[in-house]
């Protein structure tokens, strides 16, 4: 009989949403509080997106002073940002009337809204929840909490590095010989990934921001594989006598884990409610560059967010789906610049290939290995774009991608980027512009 009530309740909240006449109290509302450090270790990887809601409400929060240690956007820590009086309230009720149970919660300053994660109370179905509570006017978003995947399967004698020569993307986009011209001084990447093995020896003194937005404590941070290939690729540093030189080896990068492995035979994955914390957190960053190896469903929510990273002249670098086909985020968002394998076949108009098979790279323990998958390609792709905005940073996303296609090569039969090419078809314009 309850559970009648209660679903009769969710197909009419459009009538009830302003008749509600009790509010429990604060100590009620399960919303954390205003620090990411509430949240219990292992919140992301305990979410079901087979059965869990993201929702968001409005959040109109002061902004906080500037302080010293504050970036050029005015950043503050998170422990100075949660959920506003208003947002808590909205909660309490919506809960009060809905019954979900929540399991996470993290304010987005860049969309003024504080989201949650919740599971549906006991035999309510999901998607008759996210219909209503989408239709009720207090709420500014609910969606699926969707899963995505990282996308993997396990003059060159300038440099001492010894594996040099065995790097196949480096040696083909000829990047050596761009290297004569930049190196990617003062380009900051964000990379939107797994962890990274932090203290690898060609990756130590070549990080920015490294944030854990799985689980805030991440002991297997310094484990994961996937982060820690995509980095090397893009900046391991050169001439250091060992192991190998990225595409861009001046240029920073900086790691928000918001993918984890919990199955070793699947890869790692990620979710809607990780990866928005990830995005929102290179918002408040200067990064022109984010990389995105990875991909999944569309999602409203973090379609928000890229396209405000976009709005903002950030260019995203995003690989193409394993199967070929753009179908959701990141790689179908205007704007985005995708990336696939040069060994996949005919490219899709206005894809970018590279090479992603047989690729040398970091490893977590400070090794190497080879990998494969429009993931590393992807990298490659991020580190061409680093030495391109440290000569000519001016540049947009649309004359990048413009150069970066009609640069394109053919190398031992495969049309791919050529790094040094591509720095020869700067603009005079914006060179000038330096």
């Amino acid at each position: 009989m309850k559970q009648a009530l209660l679903l009769l309740g969710l197909l009419g909240t459009a009538a009830l949403a302003g008749c509600t006449g009790t509010r429990p109290s604060n100590a009620a509302l399960t919303t954390p509080t205003p620090a990411a450090a509430a949240e219990p270790a292992g919140v992301a990887v305990a979410m079901d997106s087979s059965r869990d809601i993201v929702l968001a409400v409005a959040n109109p929060l002061e902004p906080a002073a500037t302080h010293a240690g504050s970036s050029l956007l005015g950043y503050a820590p998170a422990p100075n940002y949660g959920a506003g009086q208003r947002a808590r309230s909205l909660l309490a009720d919506l809960r009060h009337q809905y019954g979900w149970n929540e399991v996470g919660g993290w304010p987005i300053r860049a969309l003024g809204v504080y989201c949650i994660v919740l599971r549906p109370p006991a035999g309510i179905d999901r998607d008759t929840l996210v219909a209503a509570l989408s239709r009720d006017q207090r709420v500014e978003l609910a969606q699926p909490l969707q899963e995505y995947a990282v996308y993997s399967s396990q003059d060159e004698e300038r440099y001492n590095d010894p594996y040099t020569d065995l790097q196949r993307g480096f040696v083909e986009t000829h990047a050596a010989e761009a290297h004569t011209v930049t190196q990617g001084d003062g380009v900051q990447v964000a990379v939107v990934d797994t962890g990274v093995d932090t203290s690898h020896p060609d990756l130590k003194g070549h990080l920015g921001d490294v944030r854990d937005e799985v689980t805030g404590n991440d002991k297997a941070f310094a484990t994961d594989s996937h982060g820690t290939e995509v980095a090397g690729i893009i900046a391991a540093v050169g001439n250091n006598h060992q192991g190998m030189v990225g595409m861009a080896p001046k240029a920073r990068v900086s790691v928000y884990k918001a993918c984890w492995y919990s199955d070793p035979q699947r890869g790692a994955r990620c979710n809607s409610f990780t990866l928005a914390k990830a995005l929102a957190a290179v918002n408040d960053t200067d990064a022109r560059i984010v990389n995105l190896s990875l991909g999944g469903p569309a999602d409203p929510l973090l379609g928000k967010l890229l396209a405000q990273l976009v709005s903002q002249g950030r260019i995203i670098i995003a690989a193409l789906p394993p199967d070929g086909s753009p179908r959701g985020f990141p790689d179908s968002a205007p704007g985005v610049i995708v990336v696939r394998s040069s060994a996949s076949g005919a490219a899709p108009p206005g894809v970018v290939s590279a090479p992603g098979t047989d690729i040398l790279t970091t490893q977590p323990g400070g090794g190497y290995d080879f990998t494969s998958g429009s993931s590393m390609a992807t990298a490659h792709v991020s580190g061409i774009v680093a030495l391109l905005l440290s000569i000519a940073p001016g540049l947009d996303a649309r004359t990048v991608h413009d150069i970066l296609l009609r640069t394109s090569a053919p190398t031992n039969g495969l049309v791919q980027v050529d790094a040094a090419k591509a720095i020869d078809a700067i603009p005079k314009k914006a060179l000038a512009k330096r």
